[in-house]
């Protein structure tokens, strides 16, 4: 997704590929059912004021829920710990985004989040009455997106660059930890425009991302996008290398009535060992 064109939901991959945005106002709203029973709940919306004179202003907002976790202590007793019920820790991020083009070929973005993770109330020290004093275990920080993307000028050849997530260290009661920042560099190209079909009818982007994240080893995301009549997509991904996730496979549809452009999402990705990974969305533009 690094060097694609599209609307608001570009905020959270490159916020530079927002700038090219068509319409004067986009909304996605998406959820991802990850693995180990966690959900994702993202929503994005992106303004296009004066015909995109002054660039594109955008918004998102990021909602984890991990579920309910076992709670233990440590305990001098045969199992070594004592089960002391769940808990259910969250994460929370908000942010807002700008991108403009400064040329027919070249627009910058960036981005400024809030993001913050709780994760309970932690057990302090146990009460002589067999009740326990807790502490809340939570911590915020801002964090900043920026992009590039650049036109090439050979056909629909696009290059760009990422960085996600630049923020400084955290520490959560004794131990420090860095935010995931990432680096990524993506190429895009509706190969279509290498053929003699009609572009209106027929268009295949394909893409691929090289990515450096800071909390585990470099990928490759290769991805391609075929939609029939601007109506009907299907799409196909893999990511590599990986322990187990496995080939992504989607479809979706978009229409366009009376002004108002409407678009539904599914895709799948399997995860070896895990269950599998769904994802829905729905876009809005007008």
């Amino acid at each position: 997704m690094t060097a694609v064109e599209g609307g608001a939901a570009l905020l959270f991959y490159n916020p530079a590929g927002m700038a090219w945005m068509e319409g004067a106002t986009d909304v996605s709203l998406s959820q991802t059912g990850w693995i180990a029973d966690i959900n994702y709940n993202h929503g994005a919306i992106a303004f296009r004021p004066a015909g995109g004179r002054y660039g594109v202003i955008g918004a998102t907002v990021t909602a984890v829920d991990y579920g309910d976790l076992q709670e233990t202590i440590r305990a001098d007793n045969e199992q070594g710990f004592l089960d002391v019920g769940t808990f259910s820790p969250t994460a929370f991020a908000v942010g807002l985004g700008y991108a403009r083009t400064v040329t027919d070929r070249f627009s910058v973005g960036g981005q400024v989040k809030y993001a913050t993770q709780d994760l309970g109330d932690a057990i302090a020290e146990a009460n002589e009455d067999g009740t326990y004093a807790r502490t809340p275990i939570d911590e915020g920080t801002l964090a900043y997106d920026f992009g590039v993307l650049y036109k090439t000028g050979f056909k629909s050849l696009n290059f760009a660059v990422a960085a996600r997530n630049f923020a400084p260290d955290l520490t959560y009661a004794e131990e420090s930890f860095q935010t995931p920042l990432a680096l990524q560099i993506g190429v895009s190209m509706d190969v279509v425009d290498l053929t003699s079909l009609d572009p209106s009818v027929h268009s295949l982007v394909v893409n691929a991302d090289a990515a450096n994240p800071r909390d585990f080893s470099e990928q490759i995301k290769v991805g391609g996008e075929y939609q029939f009549m601007q109506t009907l997509s299907l799409r196909a991904g893999y990511t590599f290398p990986t322990d187990e996730e496995g080939v992504s496979l989607g479809a979706g549809v978009q229409q366009q009535l009376s002004g108002v452009g409407f678009g539904a999402d599914y895709s799948y990705t399997d995860f070896g060992v895990f269950s599998g990974v769904h994802r829905i969305a729905v876009r809005f533009s007008f």
